[in-house]
């Protein structure tokens, strides 16, 4: 490889209707993952140095277009879509004259960067990059023509291919690497003179080979990289074998997955060792689990971070929260955003909390709502308690010290402070700051009243 060359240029092509997905939304917004084909694409081209992106949309592309405005893509539009060479030569006059291109797919999500990276490393300024691969059923891709020496010297589309060239078992991806100063004239001669009246992207490799650019192959290291979606059919088989591979990344990391067939990765899980994840879990965004951390059946778990030893029993949700050491949470709790607890608290069944700290050794069993919310260690908080924090319009704090007691059933209207030490009786109804050590209670007087009749239905 040339020292200073490089993809100096990304074009990921994006302009299909998508037809066979029987869908009003572009075929590259349906999601692998729990995320856009397209945002797979654009997060690895994305993380290629010193690349710049193009994105070539078309079918709904004002939609394309809005939802990949974070990558900071150059648009390219390709109205009237005439073959992967017409998309490509419409970006022709956006590439940079030195380095080269690299040609992504859209509906290709799953391509890997360690793949790339190989492509990038047989590349140079007289040197095309295929990327290719051998099927046992090569129908439908277009066919790797070598000569006797083995030099790669045309493609040729399954429509176009004689008897002998369909017996060829070496296809094309469709993702290439050309040296920009060869691939913007080879792109000004492509004619769509073929069965299908395209303009085939493929043809510059002939091109390539009647000036003498070397051709050169690379494969990537498994076949699903290079799968594309037609219809929703291959769009679940893909979203089977990603979530299989990645089953498989985070048990040869240590962790054991009680069915590596019923858990959904949907962004990044990190895990440390000897964690267990049981059936039916799901994560999303960024979810980090520290060493021993045990998650029981049906959990979901979204853009948080767990500590070592946490227990996660059934059917609890956590989302955007932080989880200390020892902690001990559900079943059927719900961490929303904001959380965050201190080491060895303990979150039970029926708890929801919400922008709430949690102090170490805190405990809050049951059947309660903590929200906007800062408690201080060793607090124990009784069944069915609930900060009232919202008045309509406004949201208020609550804040309760270290050691305090909290008698089940009780309500506490913020903004209020309850002092370290103190205790709330049961059933209380608290709307004004509690002193250190302090005793309060707040009930409704009880009345017992004699002979009391119970209403009675009227007779009709």
């Amino acid at each position: 490889m040339d020292s200073d060359f490089m993809a100096q240029d990304i074009v990921v092509l994006a302009a299909g209707k998508g037809s066979r997905m029987k869908s009003n939304a572009p075929k590259v917004l349906h999601k692998v993952a729990g995320k856009p084909m397209i945002h797979h694409v654009l997060n690895l081209a994305s993380r290629l140095s010193d690349s710049k992106l193009h994105l070539v949309v078309g079918h709904h592309g004002e939609l394309v277009e809005k939802s990949c405005q974070g990558f900071n893509a150059n648009i390219v539009w390709q109205d009237n879509p005439q073959g992967t060479g017409d998309a490509l030569r419409r970006s022709s006059d956006s590439l940079s004259e030195r380095g080269s291109t690299l040609t992504l797919y859209g509906d290709v999500p799953l391509i890997q960067q360690a793949t790339l990276a190989r492509m990038v490393a047989l590349s140079s300024s007289n040197v095309v990059v295929l990327l290719t691969i051998e099927l046992d059923d090569p129908s439908g891709y277009g066919r790797i023509v070598r000569d006797d020496s083995g030099k790669v010297t045309a493609i040729v589309e399954q429509k176009d291919a004689n008897d002998e060239q369909l017996n060829i078992s070496e296809v094309n991806t469709g993702i290439l690497l050309a040296p920009n100063a060869h691939l913007k004239r080879w792109l000004s001669k492509l004619t769509n003179n073929n069965a299908q009246n395209e303009y085939y992207l493929t043809d510059i490799i002939e091109m390539a080979a009647n000036e003498g650019v070397e051709i050169v192959t690379a494969h990537p290291e498994f076949d699903w990289e290079v799968s594309g979606v037609n219809d929703r059919v291959q769009l679940a088989t893909l979203e089977r074998v990603w979530q299989r591979f990645q089953a498989e990344t985070v048990m040869k990391n240590g962790a054991t997955l009680m069915d590596p067939a019923r858990i959904d990765i949907r962004g990044e899980l990190t895990t440390d060792q000897d964690c267990v994840i049981d059936i039916n879990c799901v994560f999303e965004g960024d979810v980090n689990l520290g060493k021993g951390v045990h998650v029981g059946p049906n959990c979901i778990l979204k853009n948080c971070s767990i500590a070592d030893g946490v227990v996660l029993k059934a059917n609890t949700m956590i989302e955007d929260s932080v989880v200390g050491e020892y902690c001990e949470i559900g079943p059927f709790a719900r961490l929303r955003p904001g959380t965050n607890l201190a080491k060895k608290a303990k979150i039970g069944n029926f708890v929801e909390t919400k922008k709430a700290v949690i102090g170490e050794g805190s405990k809050v069993n049951h059947l309660s709502y903590i929200g906007d919310a800062h408690l201080g260690s060793a607090v124990n908080v009784g069944a069915g308690t609930i900060t009232c924090n919202y008045d309509g319009v406004n949201k208020f704090e609550t804040l309760i010290g270290d050691h305090v007691f909290v008698g089940s059933n009780t309500s506490f209207v913020a903004p209020v402070e309850v002092q370290s030490g103190a205790t709330v009786a049961a059933g209380s109804t608290i709307t004004k700051s509690v002193s250190k050590d302090q005793l309060a209670f707040g009930r409704a007087k009880q009345m017992n009243i004699d002979g009391w009749a119970r209403p009675t239905k009227k007779e009709k």
